[in-house]
């Protein structure tokens, strides 16, 4: 069994107010459950306006099928407009 985390930096260009962030992670984080079936939480950044750091894990018994499903999940948030992706850090233990 091999479990993949991948932690993304996030900057939110409409980060007015930790409500509005909120929202806007919320929203990340159901789209990415329902299309990608993996584990997914707001990690860090927690009292900052325009920053979150998501963390996400998935389980598989084939590193390929992680990497790939990983590189979906990158695809689909580089398509958002409501953030830019600042950073990235991928493990497969």
């Amino acid at each position: 069994m091999l479990v993949g985390v991948l932690t993304i930096d996030l900057f939110l260009f409409e980060g007015g107010s930790l409500k509005a962030k909120r929202k806007v992670i919320s929203s990340i984080k159901t789209q990415l459950r329902q299309t990608f079936n993996i584990s997914i939480s707001e990690v860090d950044y927690h009292d900052k306006w325009q920053r979150a750091r998501l963390g996400i894990s998935t389980v598989s018994n084939d590193s390929r099928h992680i990497d790939e499903t990983f590189s979906k999940i990158m695809e689909h948030l580089y398509r958002d407009s409501r953030f830019e992706v600042v950073g990235q850090d991928k493990s497969i233990y």
